[in-house]
């Protein structure tokens, strides 16, 4: 009798997936909320300051997910617009953060203001103390969102490309002009999509 032996199979080839946003995106909103010229609402959270923020859910406006980061006004929140929106690649996906803004608040307003995290204390800080008591995240996110609505623009942040779109008049389209690493770029219109 002879002896077969069988040679051990090879292995199977393992299939990788693509590494980055194999997992869903997380979309968060933002909020820039002055209070009267000189003065913006931030929250304290153990000793940390940062301008308000929340998540947006699935399917959810973003001025719907903003309006739930702050609440306690008679009316809600007056969001006045998107300012910025900011793509930041993580590891295995995308993380989402639309900064709003909010008409200017009255000071008495703001203690009827009730933060989305109860442990949380809302204050108000005069803007320029408010830039330097901001993480460098943080104030990067202020310094763009008040840079953008003072130019009456919406600054997209995507890796080290910057790109403001400028509000346009009733049917022009908008002026995009884009910022890489340094570099201005000539300012390009772009269609209405129809």
């Amino acid at each position: 009798m002879t002896a077969v032996s069988s040679a051990p199979a090879p292995p199977a080839v393992r299939r990788l997936a693509p590494y980055e946003n194999w997992r869903p995106p997380i979309v968060g909103v933002g909020l820039l909320v002055p209070v009267g010229a000189d003065r913006l609402v931030l929250v304290r959270t153990c000793g940390i300051l940062s301008i308000p923020t929340g998540a947006v859910e699935d399917a959810q406006d973003v001025r719907d997910a903003a309006r739930a980061v702050l609440t306690g006004l008679p009316h809600g929140l007056p969001i006045q617009r998107r300012v910025a929106v900011q793509h930041v690649q993580t590891r295995r996906r995308q993380v989402i953060t639309h900064t709003v803004v909010t008409r200017p608040l009255l000071p008495e307003e703001v203690p009827c203001l009730v933060y989305r995290d109860l442990r949380a204390e809302v204050c108000i800080l005069p803007t320029t103390a408010a830039a330097v008591a901001l993480t460098e995240r943080g104030r990067t996110r202020l310094l763009l969102g008040l840079q953008a609505l003072a130019i009456g623009a919406t600054v997209f942040v995507h890796d080290d490309r910057i790109q403001l779109e400028l509000a346009s008049e009733e049917g022009t389209s908008p002026q995009t002009h884009t910022r890489e690493n340094g570099i201005t770029m000539a300012p390009s219109v772009h269609t209405a999509a129809t």
